[in-house]
């Protein structure tokens, strides 16, 4: 005869309101930014208000955006990062971004595993994302997430973008700072003088440093500035500095032109202008996103359009007008 064991029901915790974690968000509690992380990231509409009441506290925190291809070893610096920062009492909030699978829209969220020995001995708190489809080289959530963790007293929090390419360079306009990090090695130096990507740091670094190939890459990226062919902000001059993660080497050289870089922005006036920027970014990412969502909502509408479109009833522009509710517009010839 088999004995059958009956397991207990699982209790799950009562949901807390968000407007209810909203004061824990801002004693720092790990837990309630947690879960409104959570939330921001999976959309919810009871959120909306928490979110607000928290943008109106946020605005205080320096927030960099580390970038650069892959394999140039954007994790294993953030982690040095993390532990350098800390060491002078910051307390750091990293985001991570990492790219979805275009089939099954998950992610490996590796950086969370890469950064958990640093994040565990220090005051850091490190959240991996899924860019879910977004464009750019970020989440549509990385900056409700940035604010949660600004309202919390995070400063520096650190992005650390997707980085896959040129067109991944939406951190521009979500970040006070722009470090682009380069990888001895990886193609040639004509190739890396091409790429957009290059054009938008405040500080350039090189990892890996004790590598021959390193000097190269090096030479090649200040030549670039000699050139003129890097963007540079008024008064202040982009720095390539030479770095390795894993020894620490000159990590704290990184922080320090991190810092010296805050504080150009500040005394200078620039950096209301970078704060403009993001605000203009997220207003815009909003609208794009409603829209779509709209869009979604209503897609018998968009499906009767399509259709006509395909009878050659109209054009494309004429039904993405009348989507958008601009029946008396014309289309441009």
């Amino acid at each position: 005869m088999t004995a059958f064991t009956h397991a207990r029901p699982v209790r799950r915790a009562a949901y807390v309101p968000s407007v209810d974690l909203v004061r824990d968000v801002l004693a720092g509690s790990i837990l309630a930014i947690a879960r409104m992380i959570s939330r921001a990231e999976a959309g919810y509409a009871e959120a909306s208000e928490a979110l607000a009441q928290i943008y109106r506290h946020s605005g205080k925190a320096h927030i960099v955006g580390i970038t650069g291809v892959p394999g140039a070893g954007k994790s294993t610096l953030v982690s040095a990062l993390i532990k350098v920062f800390a060491s002078d009492g910051s307390k750091v909030g990293v985001i991570a971004v990492d790219p979805s699978s275009p089939f099954s829209g998950g992610a490996i969220l590796g950086d969370r595993v890469r950064m958990n020995d640093a994040a565990e001995s220090c005051q850091a708190f490190v959240r991996s994302m899924a860019t879910r489809g977004h464009l750019g080289g970020l989440a549509r959530s990385t900056l409700q997430a940035v604010d949660i963790l600004d309202a919390a007293g995070y400063s520096p929090i650190i992005i650390e973008t997707v980085g896959v390419g040129q067109d991944e360079v939406e951190v521009v306009t979500a970040a006070h700072t722009i470090v682009v990090l380069s990888a001895p090695g990886l193609g040639d130096d004509i190739q890396a003088i091409k790429a957009g990507i290059l054009e938008i740091a405040d500080i350039h670094a090189v990892s890996k440093c004790d590598k021959p190939e390193a000097a190269a890459t090096i030479s090649a990226l200040k030549g670039m500035m000699a050139l003129g062919t890097v963007k540079v902000a008024s008064g202040w001059n982009t720095p390539v500095l030479a770095v390795s993660s894993v020894s620490g080497e000159r990590i704290s050289d990184l922080k320090n032109a991190i810092g010296r870089h805050w504080q150009h922005l500040r005394e200078s006036g620039e950096l209301a202008d970078r704060q403009r920027g993001i605000c203009k970014t997220r207003i815009l990412g909003t609208a794009r996103h409603l829209f779509q969502q709209k869009f979604n909502d209503e897609a018998g509408e968009v499906e009767k359009h399509i259709q006509a479109v395909m009878n050659r009833n109209m054009d494309h522009s004429v039904a993405a007008r009348l989507l958008l509710g601009w029946n008396n517009e014309v289309p441009a010839t």
